[in-house]
């Protein structure tokens, strides 16, 4: 798995992730609503800890400007 997402994206997705967990804990959401957004945050914190996201495979998106590709397929940090 290659990193592709950089810092801004992870902290926003961390930002989102603490969202659904707080309401939860207010009772402010409960039932279905409530277990599917909070398994959407466990899905934003996961992917932010491991600075990669599937989604982002197929339409080749890198938010990581940190690592830049070579002309020889190597990849510089």
């Amino acid at each position: 798995m290659k990193r592709n997402m950089g810092l801004p994206d992870r902290i926003i997705r961390i930002l989102l992730a603490t969202i659904a967990p707080i309401l939860y804990m207010e009772n402010l959401i409960t039932g279905t609503f409530a277990m599917i957004l909070l398994g959407f945050s466990g899905i934003l914190l996961i992917t932010s800890l491991f600075r990669f996201c599937p989604l982002y495979l197929p339409f080749g998106i890198n938010t990581d400007k940190r690592i830049k590709n070579n002309n020889d397929g190597s990849t510089l940090l």
